[in-house]
């Protein structure tokens, strides 16, 4: 009976949804004609107004031991978000460059009393994903793991961070390993073409002359104590700051950061960064650097100058500008060489905001046979935004597309914490991103055209092309954009 009543029950839930399925299918043909005739395809969605910004909220205490800790609070998932970050990074590499990227890479090649495979068997177990970097300014250690498994990966990640093995076997076989990228870098026109345009634009003794990886002489140099040496001198907590996003308290986050870093503690002379000792090169006039690969099928150019600080009060004005030039799949530089003249699969711009101004550059890799045409309209597009004002569609278009991509930074655990890092290279708190937004929306045409004229290199600069010089440099020459200097990839990229 009860078997029968729960069958009977199935049948009037069967011929119920049967019904109701029959009654959606008949309605939706209707329903769909209804909307396609309301919704015109010939035209994009108009935007509605700028959504109001909130961003989170951040606790912000500090261990006795020095390290500062920022928590916030994320409840949407089970996740936790640590992340470490450590001033200094590739400025703090001296006369070894590449030696603060390689000793970052080497901290999680074995710790504790784990060797590198043992200790990524037992991050796969725990479902943890642990990775090590350095950049120019910082070295960072992100760990990412579920809430169940937080105290067993934080274990992990305290050996990686404060007991890293620097075994001599495993440094010399990440020596041999970067020795033979930096043979291949010389086949690589990319590469080659950010090497070149770094080192004419940054003379010796500036930080950011050296590639973030080093070259093969500094490389050779690299051993178990120099690495070790470097990381007492620079991984230090009272450089430290751990960014923990995710299901946990500041409570939660301090004790358990207190219970595995309390002891962390500097040990031998603190390693700081080399003095500034020349100004990134501003040239007169446009210079040419040509780097011949025979054979190659395409060209790589880049086109460049000095950038901005990001403290910069025009970096709103900036980055409107840039999103219109470069910035954006739909923008003019885009839209011209890609859509229209089809001389590449893509062509962007941008500024580099680092603690020194870094580069803006403009990139593409084209085909060979249009080279010099794809030179020409890239100083067309860097003329015209200096020449003529930005349409009042196109500036909307922009700022819509830079403000309303801010709350996307904002949505996962790593998303924010990594935003929350790289504010603070500038000491700025997460609450400014409201400010920015505003700023955002009171730029003008004239400040774009502004802006344009202050800091794109459309007559002052440096044109890198790497490509088959046989085939393209005689156009190249004839633009007369300005003296040619031709580099060998030797000297560019030392084995």
């Amino acid at each position: 009976m009860i078997h029968r009543s729960l069958a009977s029950a199935r049948l009037m839930r069967s011929r119920a949804s049967f019904a109701t399925v029959t009654a959606v299918l008949t309605l939706l043909p209707h329903a769909a004609s209804a909307q396609q005739a309301a919704f015109d395809r010939t035209r994009p969605p108009a935007l509605g107004a700028t959504p109001v910004l909130t961003v989170p909220t951040v606790t912000e205490r500090r261990l006795p031991n020095g390290p500062a800790l920022k928590v916030v609070e994320h409840r949407e998932l089970p996740l936790v978000q640590v992340t470490l970050t450590v001033a200094g990074g590739a400025r703090l590499d001296r006369d070894m460059p590449g030696l603060a990227s390689f000793a970052a890479n080497l901290l999680d090649e074995g710790a504790g009393r784990r060797d590198a495979n043992a200790l990524q068997s037992e991050l796969a177990f725990l479902g943890a994903s642990l990775s090590t970097s350095a950049n120019w300014d910082v070295t960072t250690i992100s760990l990412k793991v579920a809430k169940r498994n937080l105290d067993a990966a934080l274990d992990l990640m305290a050996d990686v961070v404060l007991r890293p093995a620097f075994s001599a076997a495993e440094v010399r076989r990440q020596r041999d390993l970067r020795l033979a990228s930096l043979m291949q870098a010389k086949d690589q026109p990319g590469t080659l073409a950010g090497l070149a345009f770094n080192q004419a634009l940054h003379p010796d003794g500036h930080p950011y002359r050296a590639a973030l990886g080093g070259d093969s002489m500094s490389t050779a140099r690299l051993d178990s104590a120099t690495v070790r040496a470097f990381y007492e001198g620079s991984i230090r907590p009272n450089r430290a700051t751990f960014y923990v996003v995710g299901d946990i308290s500041a409570d939660e986050a301090e004790a358990a950061l207190g219970k595995r870093f309390a002891a962390w503690r500097t040990s031998g002379p603190e390693r700081r960064p080399a003095p500034v000792l020349a100004a990134a090169a501003k040239p007169q006039g446009l210079q040419l650097i040509l780097v011949d690969k025979p054979g190659a099928a395409q060209s790589i150019i880049t086109v460049g100058t000095t950038g901005v600080e990001r403290t910069s009060a025009d970096l709103a004005a900036i980055e409107v500008m840039n999103t219109i030039l470069g910035g954006s799949f739909s923008s003019r530089l885009n839209s011209n060489l890609r859509e229209t003249k089809g001389y590449t699969y893509g062509i962007s711009s941008g500024f580099a905001y680092r603690p020194l101004a870094g580069p803006f550059t403009v990139s593409s890799a084209v085909r060979t046979n249009v080279t010099d045409s794809a030179l020409v309209e890239i100083f067309k597009e860097l003329t015209a935004i200096r020449d003529v004002p930005v349409s009042a569609d196109e500036l909307a278009r922009a700022k819509a597309y830079l403000a309303l991509a801010i709350p996307g930074d904002l949505e996962s655990t790593s998303q924010i914490a990594s935003e929350l890092a790289y504010l603070a290279n500038w000491n700025l708190p997460v609450s400014w991103l409201q400010e920015y937004v505003t700023r955002i929306e009171q730029v003008t045409a004239a400040d774009v055209q502004r802006v344009a004229r202050q800091f794109l290199p459309a007559q002052q600069g440096y044109i890198v092309v790497v490509g088959d010089l046989a085939k393209v440099r005689a156009g190249i020459e004839a633009l007369r954009l300005g003296p040619v200097t031709v580099r060998e990839v030797g000297a560019i990229a030392r084995e």
